[in-house]
């Protein structure tokens, strides 16, 4: 079965934004808000990509603007907790610059394999769950409407079908709306309310990785 792509075009910028924007700056406190100046307080043994080899092979896994990832046990990546942050206003325009979004989990899962195809069109290639093999979404961690994100690693090649099923838990409530920059009629808008983000889009997202440097 060979994986359809349904309306991702500006999905698909919009997410290779997410990954090629900047994401170093000073450091500085939140508020009790989550509220900062333009910067943000990354929690001590977070980090915004991840190397490991698993199953033989060396992955990668991000960076994203605003997301910074720790093992559980530092010996152990199967499981992380991660932070987010609205770096540059990248993810909510009613929300200041810097200000933590969300908490939550990512569970490493790899896919089973099956006659689909991996789009390798751009950086990050985007599909719906109604495009997917339910072998996949059969993958998804209990509860398994909480765990609606599924972002894959990456080796030298480009996308693998290991990643990671994430758990957003928002701690404010915001409009995500990609810093105003989609509307309601897209799949990525949705207001968010504290606590499990179950609107957030469900998609599965395929990465290349970041572009090598000579």
């Amino acid at each position: 079965m060979k994986i359809g792509i349904f309306n991702t075009i500006t999905l698909t910028l919009l997410m290779l934004c997410a990954c090629v924007a900047g994401m170093s700056g000073c450091r500085s406190d939140q508020g009790i808000d989550g509220s900062s100046d333009g910067v943000v307080s990354v929690p001590h043994g977070y980090v915004a990509r991840l190397e490991q080899v698993h199953d033989g092979r060396m992955i990668g896994f991000g960076p994203f603007v605003g997301y910074y990832f720790r093992p559980d046990d530092p010996g152990d990546l199967s499981r992380l907790r991660f932070v987010c942050f609205n770096e540059n206003r990248f993810y909510s325009s009613d929300m200041p610059d810097g200000a933590k979004l969300y908490e939550g989990t990512a569970v490493r899962t790899t896919l089973p394999m099956t006659d689909a195809v991996i789009p390798v069109r751009d950086r990050i290639n985007p599909v719906f769950f109604h495009e997917l093999p339910k072998d996949w979404l059969n993958t998804r961690p209990e509860p398994g409407d909480e765990f609606v994100h599924f972002h894959s690693c990456y080796n030298g090649t480009g996308s693998v079908l290991t990643g990671y099923w994430i758990r957003h838990v928002a701690v404010s409530e915001f409009t995500y709306d990609m810093g105003g920059r989609v509307g309601k009629e897209s799949p990525l808008y949705h207001r968010v309310r504290k606590g499990p983000d179950r609107d957030f889009a469900s998609i599965v997202e395929f990465d290349r990785g970041p572009e090598k440097k000579d």
